[in-house]
């Protein structure tokens, strides 16, 4: 556990302070804040590619055609 918890602290996700004996571990906002902004990049750009690919394969197929009538 204290493995994993350095390794969160060291990538800036969990700041830590001693209390006595123990460490006490919070998340750390700000960088919690910039795994979110990377993931949503990652995301993006992963289903930007899927899209792609998706149109590249299939020309001409509007996923609209297939909806049932309303």
């Amino acid at each position: 556990m204290s493995q994993h918890l350095r390794m969160l602290r060291e990538g800036g996700l969990v700041v830590s302070r001693a209390e006595g004996t123990r460490r006490i571990y919070r998340i750390d906002p700000e960088g919690v804040g910039a795994l979110r902004t990377w993931l949503e990049g990652v995301w993006s750009a992963a289903l930007t590619d899927f899209q792609k690919t998706a149109e590249a394969t299939a020309p001409g197929f509007d996923p609209r055609d297939d909806a049932e009538p309303t």
